[in-house]
């Protein structure tokens, strides 16, 4: 009996892994020429993290997280999102208290969530995020969000722009929640029956329902930037301008709440500017509770996620399946003999120990075969070894870019292979400009 994939999950091979490693690296360069270190945290956690930290209105507690009891009885969650898991890791080292502030970190890894799998979704996902903890100042939202945009414009995603939302400090929100549920509670007869439940709970969360009858509602419902205190307003107004200034095109919409409870502050999501069928690329916001939630010390912060598989099908979207990350071998030896072939065995070693990707035939096949394999494989260069070359002691080296052909003595190929690869790289920037 074939086994097939858990629904919701799939295999990441081939061209496709090549473009998920090129999505992270990316992301990881991009992170830490902002200054954020990496961090590693578990892939399962305790349940009650979650539950005080996403929050028990949001969607992923009430009905999309992986939970169960081990052996022990206890309830372990497999992690729906990383900030909180980033948290509880700064608690349990004591980050705070032995690092500079903020805390700057960036991870990328696995998450899991039971909803229904459509374009660039999946039950198992992974993401990419940075957490700045420890600073107020409106000039940390602005970088983690001029980050996130600078992320999208290395992958080509640049015609994007930033929906942003102020939820306001606590004065605000406290005046916010109350005439959202005046409001809603004349209506909420006739909403889904989740929006009955989120006016009980938390009457902000109404605002990120997607039925389209109650979408209808939600337009006429009270603006929280006519309940913002002057300090929330000044600090919302400043991120704005801030952000304008460095180029980044911004749209203030009052619905937008994101989906996790422990928001307060700026969100933000990034949409692309003339396409409605993707929905957000990636967002975040700024928390002042969340590490004090989880048993920390008063400090604010400020997060960002992408989803990789959301970012990949954009990616290909907007790129119309251009080979952006090939990640082919630098050189692919053709030995034409049994002779030729254990002779380049020898060679691929060398130029492995020297930095080289390499790939080699263990076969006898076709001139033709061989040509195609490379290509196929997407190397820089096919070295041929024949009779000819071994009796002179040469390498006939091949750029399948341009298919020119030289001819490199052996004893000389370190030296010469670095100057042609450099030549080769310098060639494609200028074709790709």
């Amino acid at each position: 009996m074939a086994i097939n994939p858990v629904k919701g999950t799939h295999d990441i091979i081939a061209d496709e892994a090549n473009t998920y490693s090129g999505i992270e690296y990316d992301c990881r360069i991009l992170a830490e020429l902002f200054g954020y270190s990496e961090i590693r945290t578990p892939i399962i956690e305790h349940t009650p993290l979650f539950l005080r930290s996403v929050g028990e209105s949001s969607d992923i507690v009430t009905k999309e997280m992986y939970t169960f009891d081990d052996k022990g009885g206890r309830s372990l969650t497999l992690r729906p999102e990383m900030t909180a898991g980033v948290m509880r890791s700064v608690v349990s080292n004591k980050l705070y208290a032995t690092n500079d502030l903020p805390l700057k970190y960036f991870y990328i890894g696995p998450c899991f969530r039971y909803e229904r799998p459509q374009a660039g979704r999946y039950r198992q996902f992974h993401q990419f995020g940075v957490e700045a903890i420890g600073s107020t100042s409106y000039l940390q939202d602005v970088e983690v969000i001029t980050l996130g945009k600078r992320v999208l414009d290395s992958l080509g995603i640049d015609k994007v722009k930033v929906l942003i939302n102020s939820l306001g400090d606590e004065e605000s929100r406290e005046n916010y929640r109350a005439a959202l549920k005046e409001y809603f509670s004349k209506h909420i007869d006739c909403m889904c029956e989740d929006c009955k439940r989120r006016l009980e709970v938390n009457p902000l969360r109404i605002l990120d329902c997607k039925v389209p009858e109650d979408r209808k509602i939600i337009e006429g419902a009270p603006k929280i930037h006519d309940y913002l205190s002057d300090v929330a307003r000044g600090h919302f107004d400043n991120v704005v301008d801030m952000l304008k200034k460095v180029g980044i095109d911004v749209e203030i919409d009052d619905t937008l709440v994101r989906g996790l409870d422990y928001y307060t502050g700026i969100v933000f999501e990034y949409h692309m500017n003339d396409s409605d069928d993707v929905g957000a690329i990636g967002g975040g916001g700024h928390y002042k509770n969340l590490l004090k939630e989880v048993g920390g010390p008063d400090l604010e912060g400020v997060g960002l996620s992408f989803g990789i598989e959301r970012l990949y099908y954009v990616y290909n979207k907007v790129n119309a399946g251009e080979e952006m990350f090939v990640n082919g071998p630098d050189f692919y030896l053709m030995g034409m003999d049994a002779h030729a072939i254990e002779l380049n065995f020898t060679l691929a070693n060398i130029l492995r120990m020297n930095g080289y990707a390499v790939e080699m035939n263990y076969e006898n096949k076709s001139f033709k075969s061989l040509f195609k394999i490379a290509e196929h494989k997407h190397s820089k260069f096919a070295i041929i070894v024949g009779e000819d070359e071994i009796r002179n002691g040469t390498l006939t080296v091949k750029n399948l870019n341009t298919q020119e052909q030289t001819t490199v003595k052996t004893d000389d190929m370190l030296l010469v292979f670095k100057s042609m690869l450099e030549d080769y790289m310098r060639d494609l920037r200028k074709e790709a400009k």
